[in-house]
């Protein structure tokens, strides 16, 4: 008689469940390449306005191509560069880039920093003096150039109403002064890239956190020893952030040097990329001029990278 018919119930192991099908890895694939199909249209931008000019920079740094010698024309190797080793302009060019750099970046950041706590204050009229303050900023390279040799200009300028209130002599022009021409420039440009750290820095103040001013102060801390304690401390990464911006733009300024001084006089205010304009435009050396290119990229990712490190941005404060 079977178990069944009795209403005994069987004592013997139960069959295992089948066992779950195994998952084809299609989804998991498509859930992996999913975030990169999305950015690939970014990606390919990237590549074709970004790496395909570099690519071509470092190509033809490696070729002899300049127009007035087309005879000359081919495979070049490393000629250009050892050219540029004993270039006494480029040496020169690259030394007064980093007098330049240094002067603005580090004047730029003092007044910015001075201009950004005034106007973080409250007084009566802090939006029209914000207003006033950033409003450089907002004015092209050209177009600051432009007022500047207005006021810079021997006949018209600042310095003819000075010399005609006993101040100077008249006829005293500032540009083609090798011994002024440099502090008239940095000037210029203090004029448009102060508001630059003004707004960022004024940005960060605004979130700092009031409890921590009150707590300095209970604890006796003056407002020197609050600025010191409390202020810089949270600016930190603000102001390593905008120091390398400024640095990276001013390694590269080209605008106003060359509509107010063409590098003159007498190459006095040549920066690194202003040579590297004047070698290819003026001398149709474009393989000279993409190996120029080449070492000034080089020489300013080091910098910023070796900034980044020293500065130790982006860790813990």
């Amino acid at each position: 008689m079977a178990l069944a018919d009795t209403g005994i119930e069987s004592t013997g192991p139960k069959p295992a469940p089948p066992a779950p099908r195994p998952r084809t890895s299609a989804p998991r694939l498509r859930r992996a390449l999913t975030p990169y199909a999305l950015i690939s249209p970014t990606l390919l931008l990237l590549a074709t306005f970004l790496l395909l000019p570099i690519g071509s920079v470092v190509y033809y740094s490696l070729q002899h191509r300049n127009l007035t010698e087309p005879w000359d024309d081919g495979f070049a190797g490393l000629g250009n560069f050892r050219r540029l080793l004993h270039d006494e302009l480029f040496w020169h060019s690259l030394g007064f880039t980093a007098k330049w750099v240094v002067a603005e970046v580090g004047l730029q950041l003092l007044l910015g920093l001075a201009l950004a706590l005034i106007v973080n204050e409250t007084f009566i009229g802090r939006a029209v003096a914000r207003a006033l303050v950033f409003s450089p900023w907002a004015v092209s390279g050209v177009l600051t150039t432009s007022i500047w040799m207005l006021l810079y200009n021997p006949a018209t300028g600042v310095f003819h109403y000075l010399a005609d209130a006993g101040l100077g002599s008249q006829g005293t022009s500032v540009l083609s002064d090798p011994d002024t021409v440099f502090s008239a420039a940095v000037v210029a440009e203090l004029w448009r890239g102060v508001p630059f750290f003004a707004i960022l820095i004024l940005a960060d103040l605004q979130s700092v956190p009031k409890e921590l001013y009150e707590a300095a102060s209970v604890d006796g801390a003056g407002r020197i020893r609050r600025f010191r304690h409390v202020t810089l401390p949270h600016l930190r990464d603000a102001i390593v952030l905008a120091t390398l911006l400024r640095g990276v733009w001013e390694f590269n300024n080209v605008d106003l040097l060359y509509t107010l001084t063409g590098g003159g006089p007498a190459g006095a205010t040549t920066t690194l990329p202003l040579y590297v304009a004047q070698t290819a435009r003026k001398s149709y050396d474009f393989g000279y001029g993409s190996a120029l290119t080449t070492a000034a990229f080089v020489i300013l990712l080091f910098c910023s990278i070796l900034y980044l490190r020293l500065s130790k941005f982006g860790e813990d404060k």
